[in-house]
C-alpha cells in the first residue's frame, strides 16, 4: 500500500460537490491512508449538493493539524461555508508553512483564497473562480490539474483521475 501511515483530513459542510468528496477519500483510502472527515461538529452528518451523506469522524476543534500529512478541499458550495472557520484557515496556513499536500479542485480554491498562500503560485480551479484565484495573487490555468510544491489543484469531477494520480504521487513522496 503506496499510502500506508499517512493521515488526511478531508474537511467536510452541507453542499459539498459529493464526487469530488468521496472519490479521493476512497482512492485514498484504497492507497492505505488513514482519511479522516472533519467538520464544524463530531459524528454530524452533511448532506452532499446531491443528497449523499458524510458523516464528520472529528471536529474542527477535536484534531491537531500536526498529526495528519495532508488536506483535502472538496469543491461545491462547502468551500464558502468551510472558510468563514478559523481553524480551517489555521489548518491550511500550518499545512502550507510545513509543506504538507493540500488538494483542492473546483470551488475549494476559496478556502486557500481566505488563508492567503496563493500568491505567487500556480493554480487551476472551476473557471467560475478564475478572476478570485488570480486576484489572490496566482497564476491559474486551465487545465485537468496542476502541481505546484505540496500544491495540487484541480478544476472539476471529470479531471478526478488527473487530481488523484497526482495527489496521491506528491503525498507518496513526502
Amino acid at each position: 500500500m503506496r499510502l500506508e501511515n499517512k493521515k488526511i483530513i478531508a474537511l467536510v459542510d452541507n453542499d459539498f460537490e459529493d464526487l469530488e468528496l468521496w472519490y479521493p477519500v476512497h482512492r485514498l483510502r484504497e492507497e492505505g491512508a488513514q482519511v479522516d472527515l472533519v467538520g464544524e461538529e463530531a459524528h454530524k452528518s452533511y448532506k452532499g449538493k446531491y443528497g449523499v451523506p458524510a458523516e464528520s469522524a472529528f471536529a474542527f476543534d477535536d484534531i491537531h493539524v500536526a498529526d495528519y500529512d495532508a488536506i483535502l478541499v472538496p469543491g461545491g458550495w462547502a468551500p464558502d461555508k468551510l472558510r468563514r472557520f478559523p481553524q480551517v484557515i489555521s489548518f491550511v496556513q500550518a499545512m502550507d508553512k510545513e509543506e504538507k499536500v493540500i488538494g483542492q479542485i473546483c470551488h475549494a480554491g476559496w478556502v486557500l483564497i481566505s488563508a492567503n498562500i496563493l500568491q505567487g503560485r500556480k493554480v487551476t480551479s472551476t473557471p467560475g473562480i478564475k478572476d478570485d484565484m488570480t486576484n489572490a495573487g496566482a497564476t491559474w490555468v486551465d487545465t485537468p490539474v496542476i502541481t505546484d510544491g505540496h500544491i495540487v489543484s484541480s478544476r472539476r469531477p471529470p479531471d478526478l483521475p488527473d487530481y488523484m494520480r497526482e495527489f496521491i504521487a506528491v503525498l507518496e513522496k513526502k
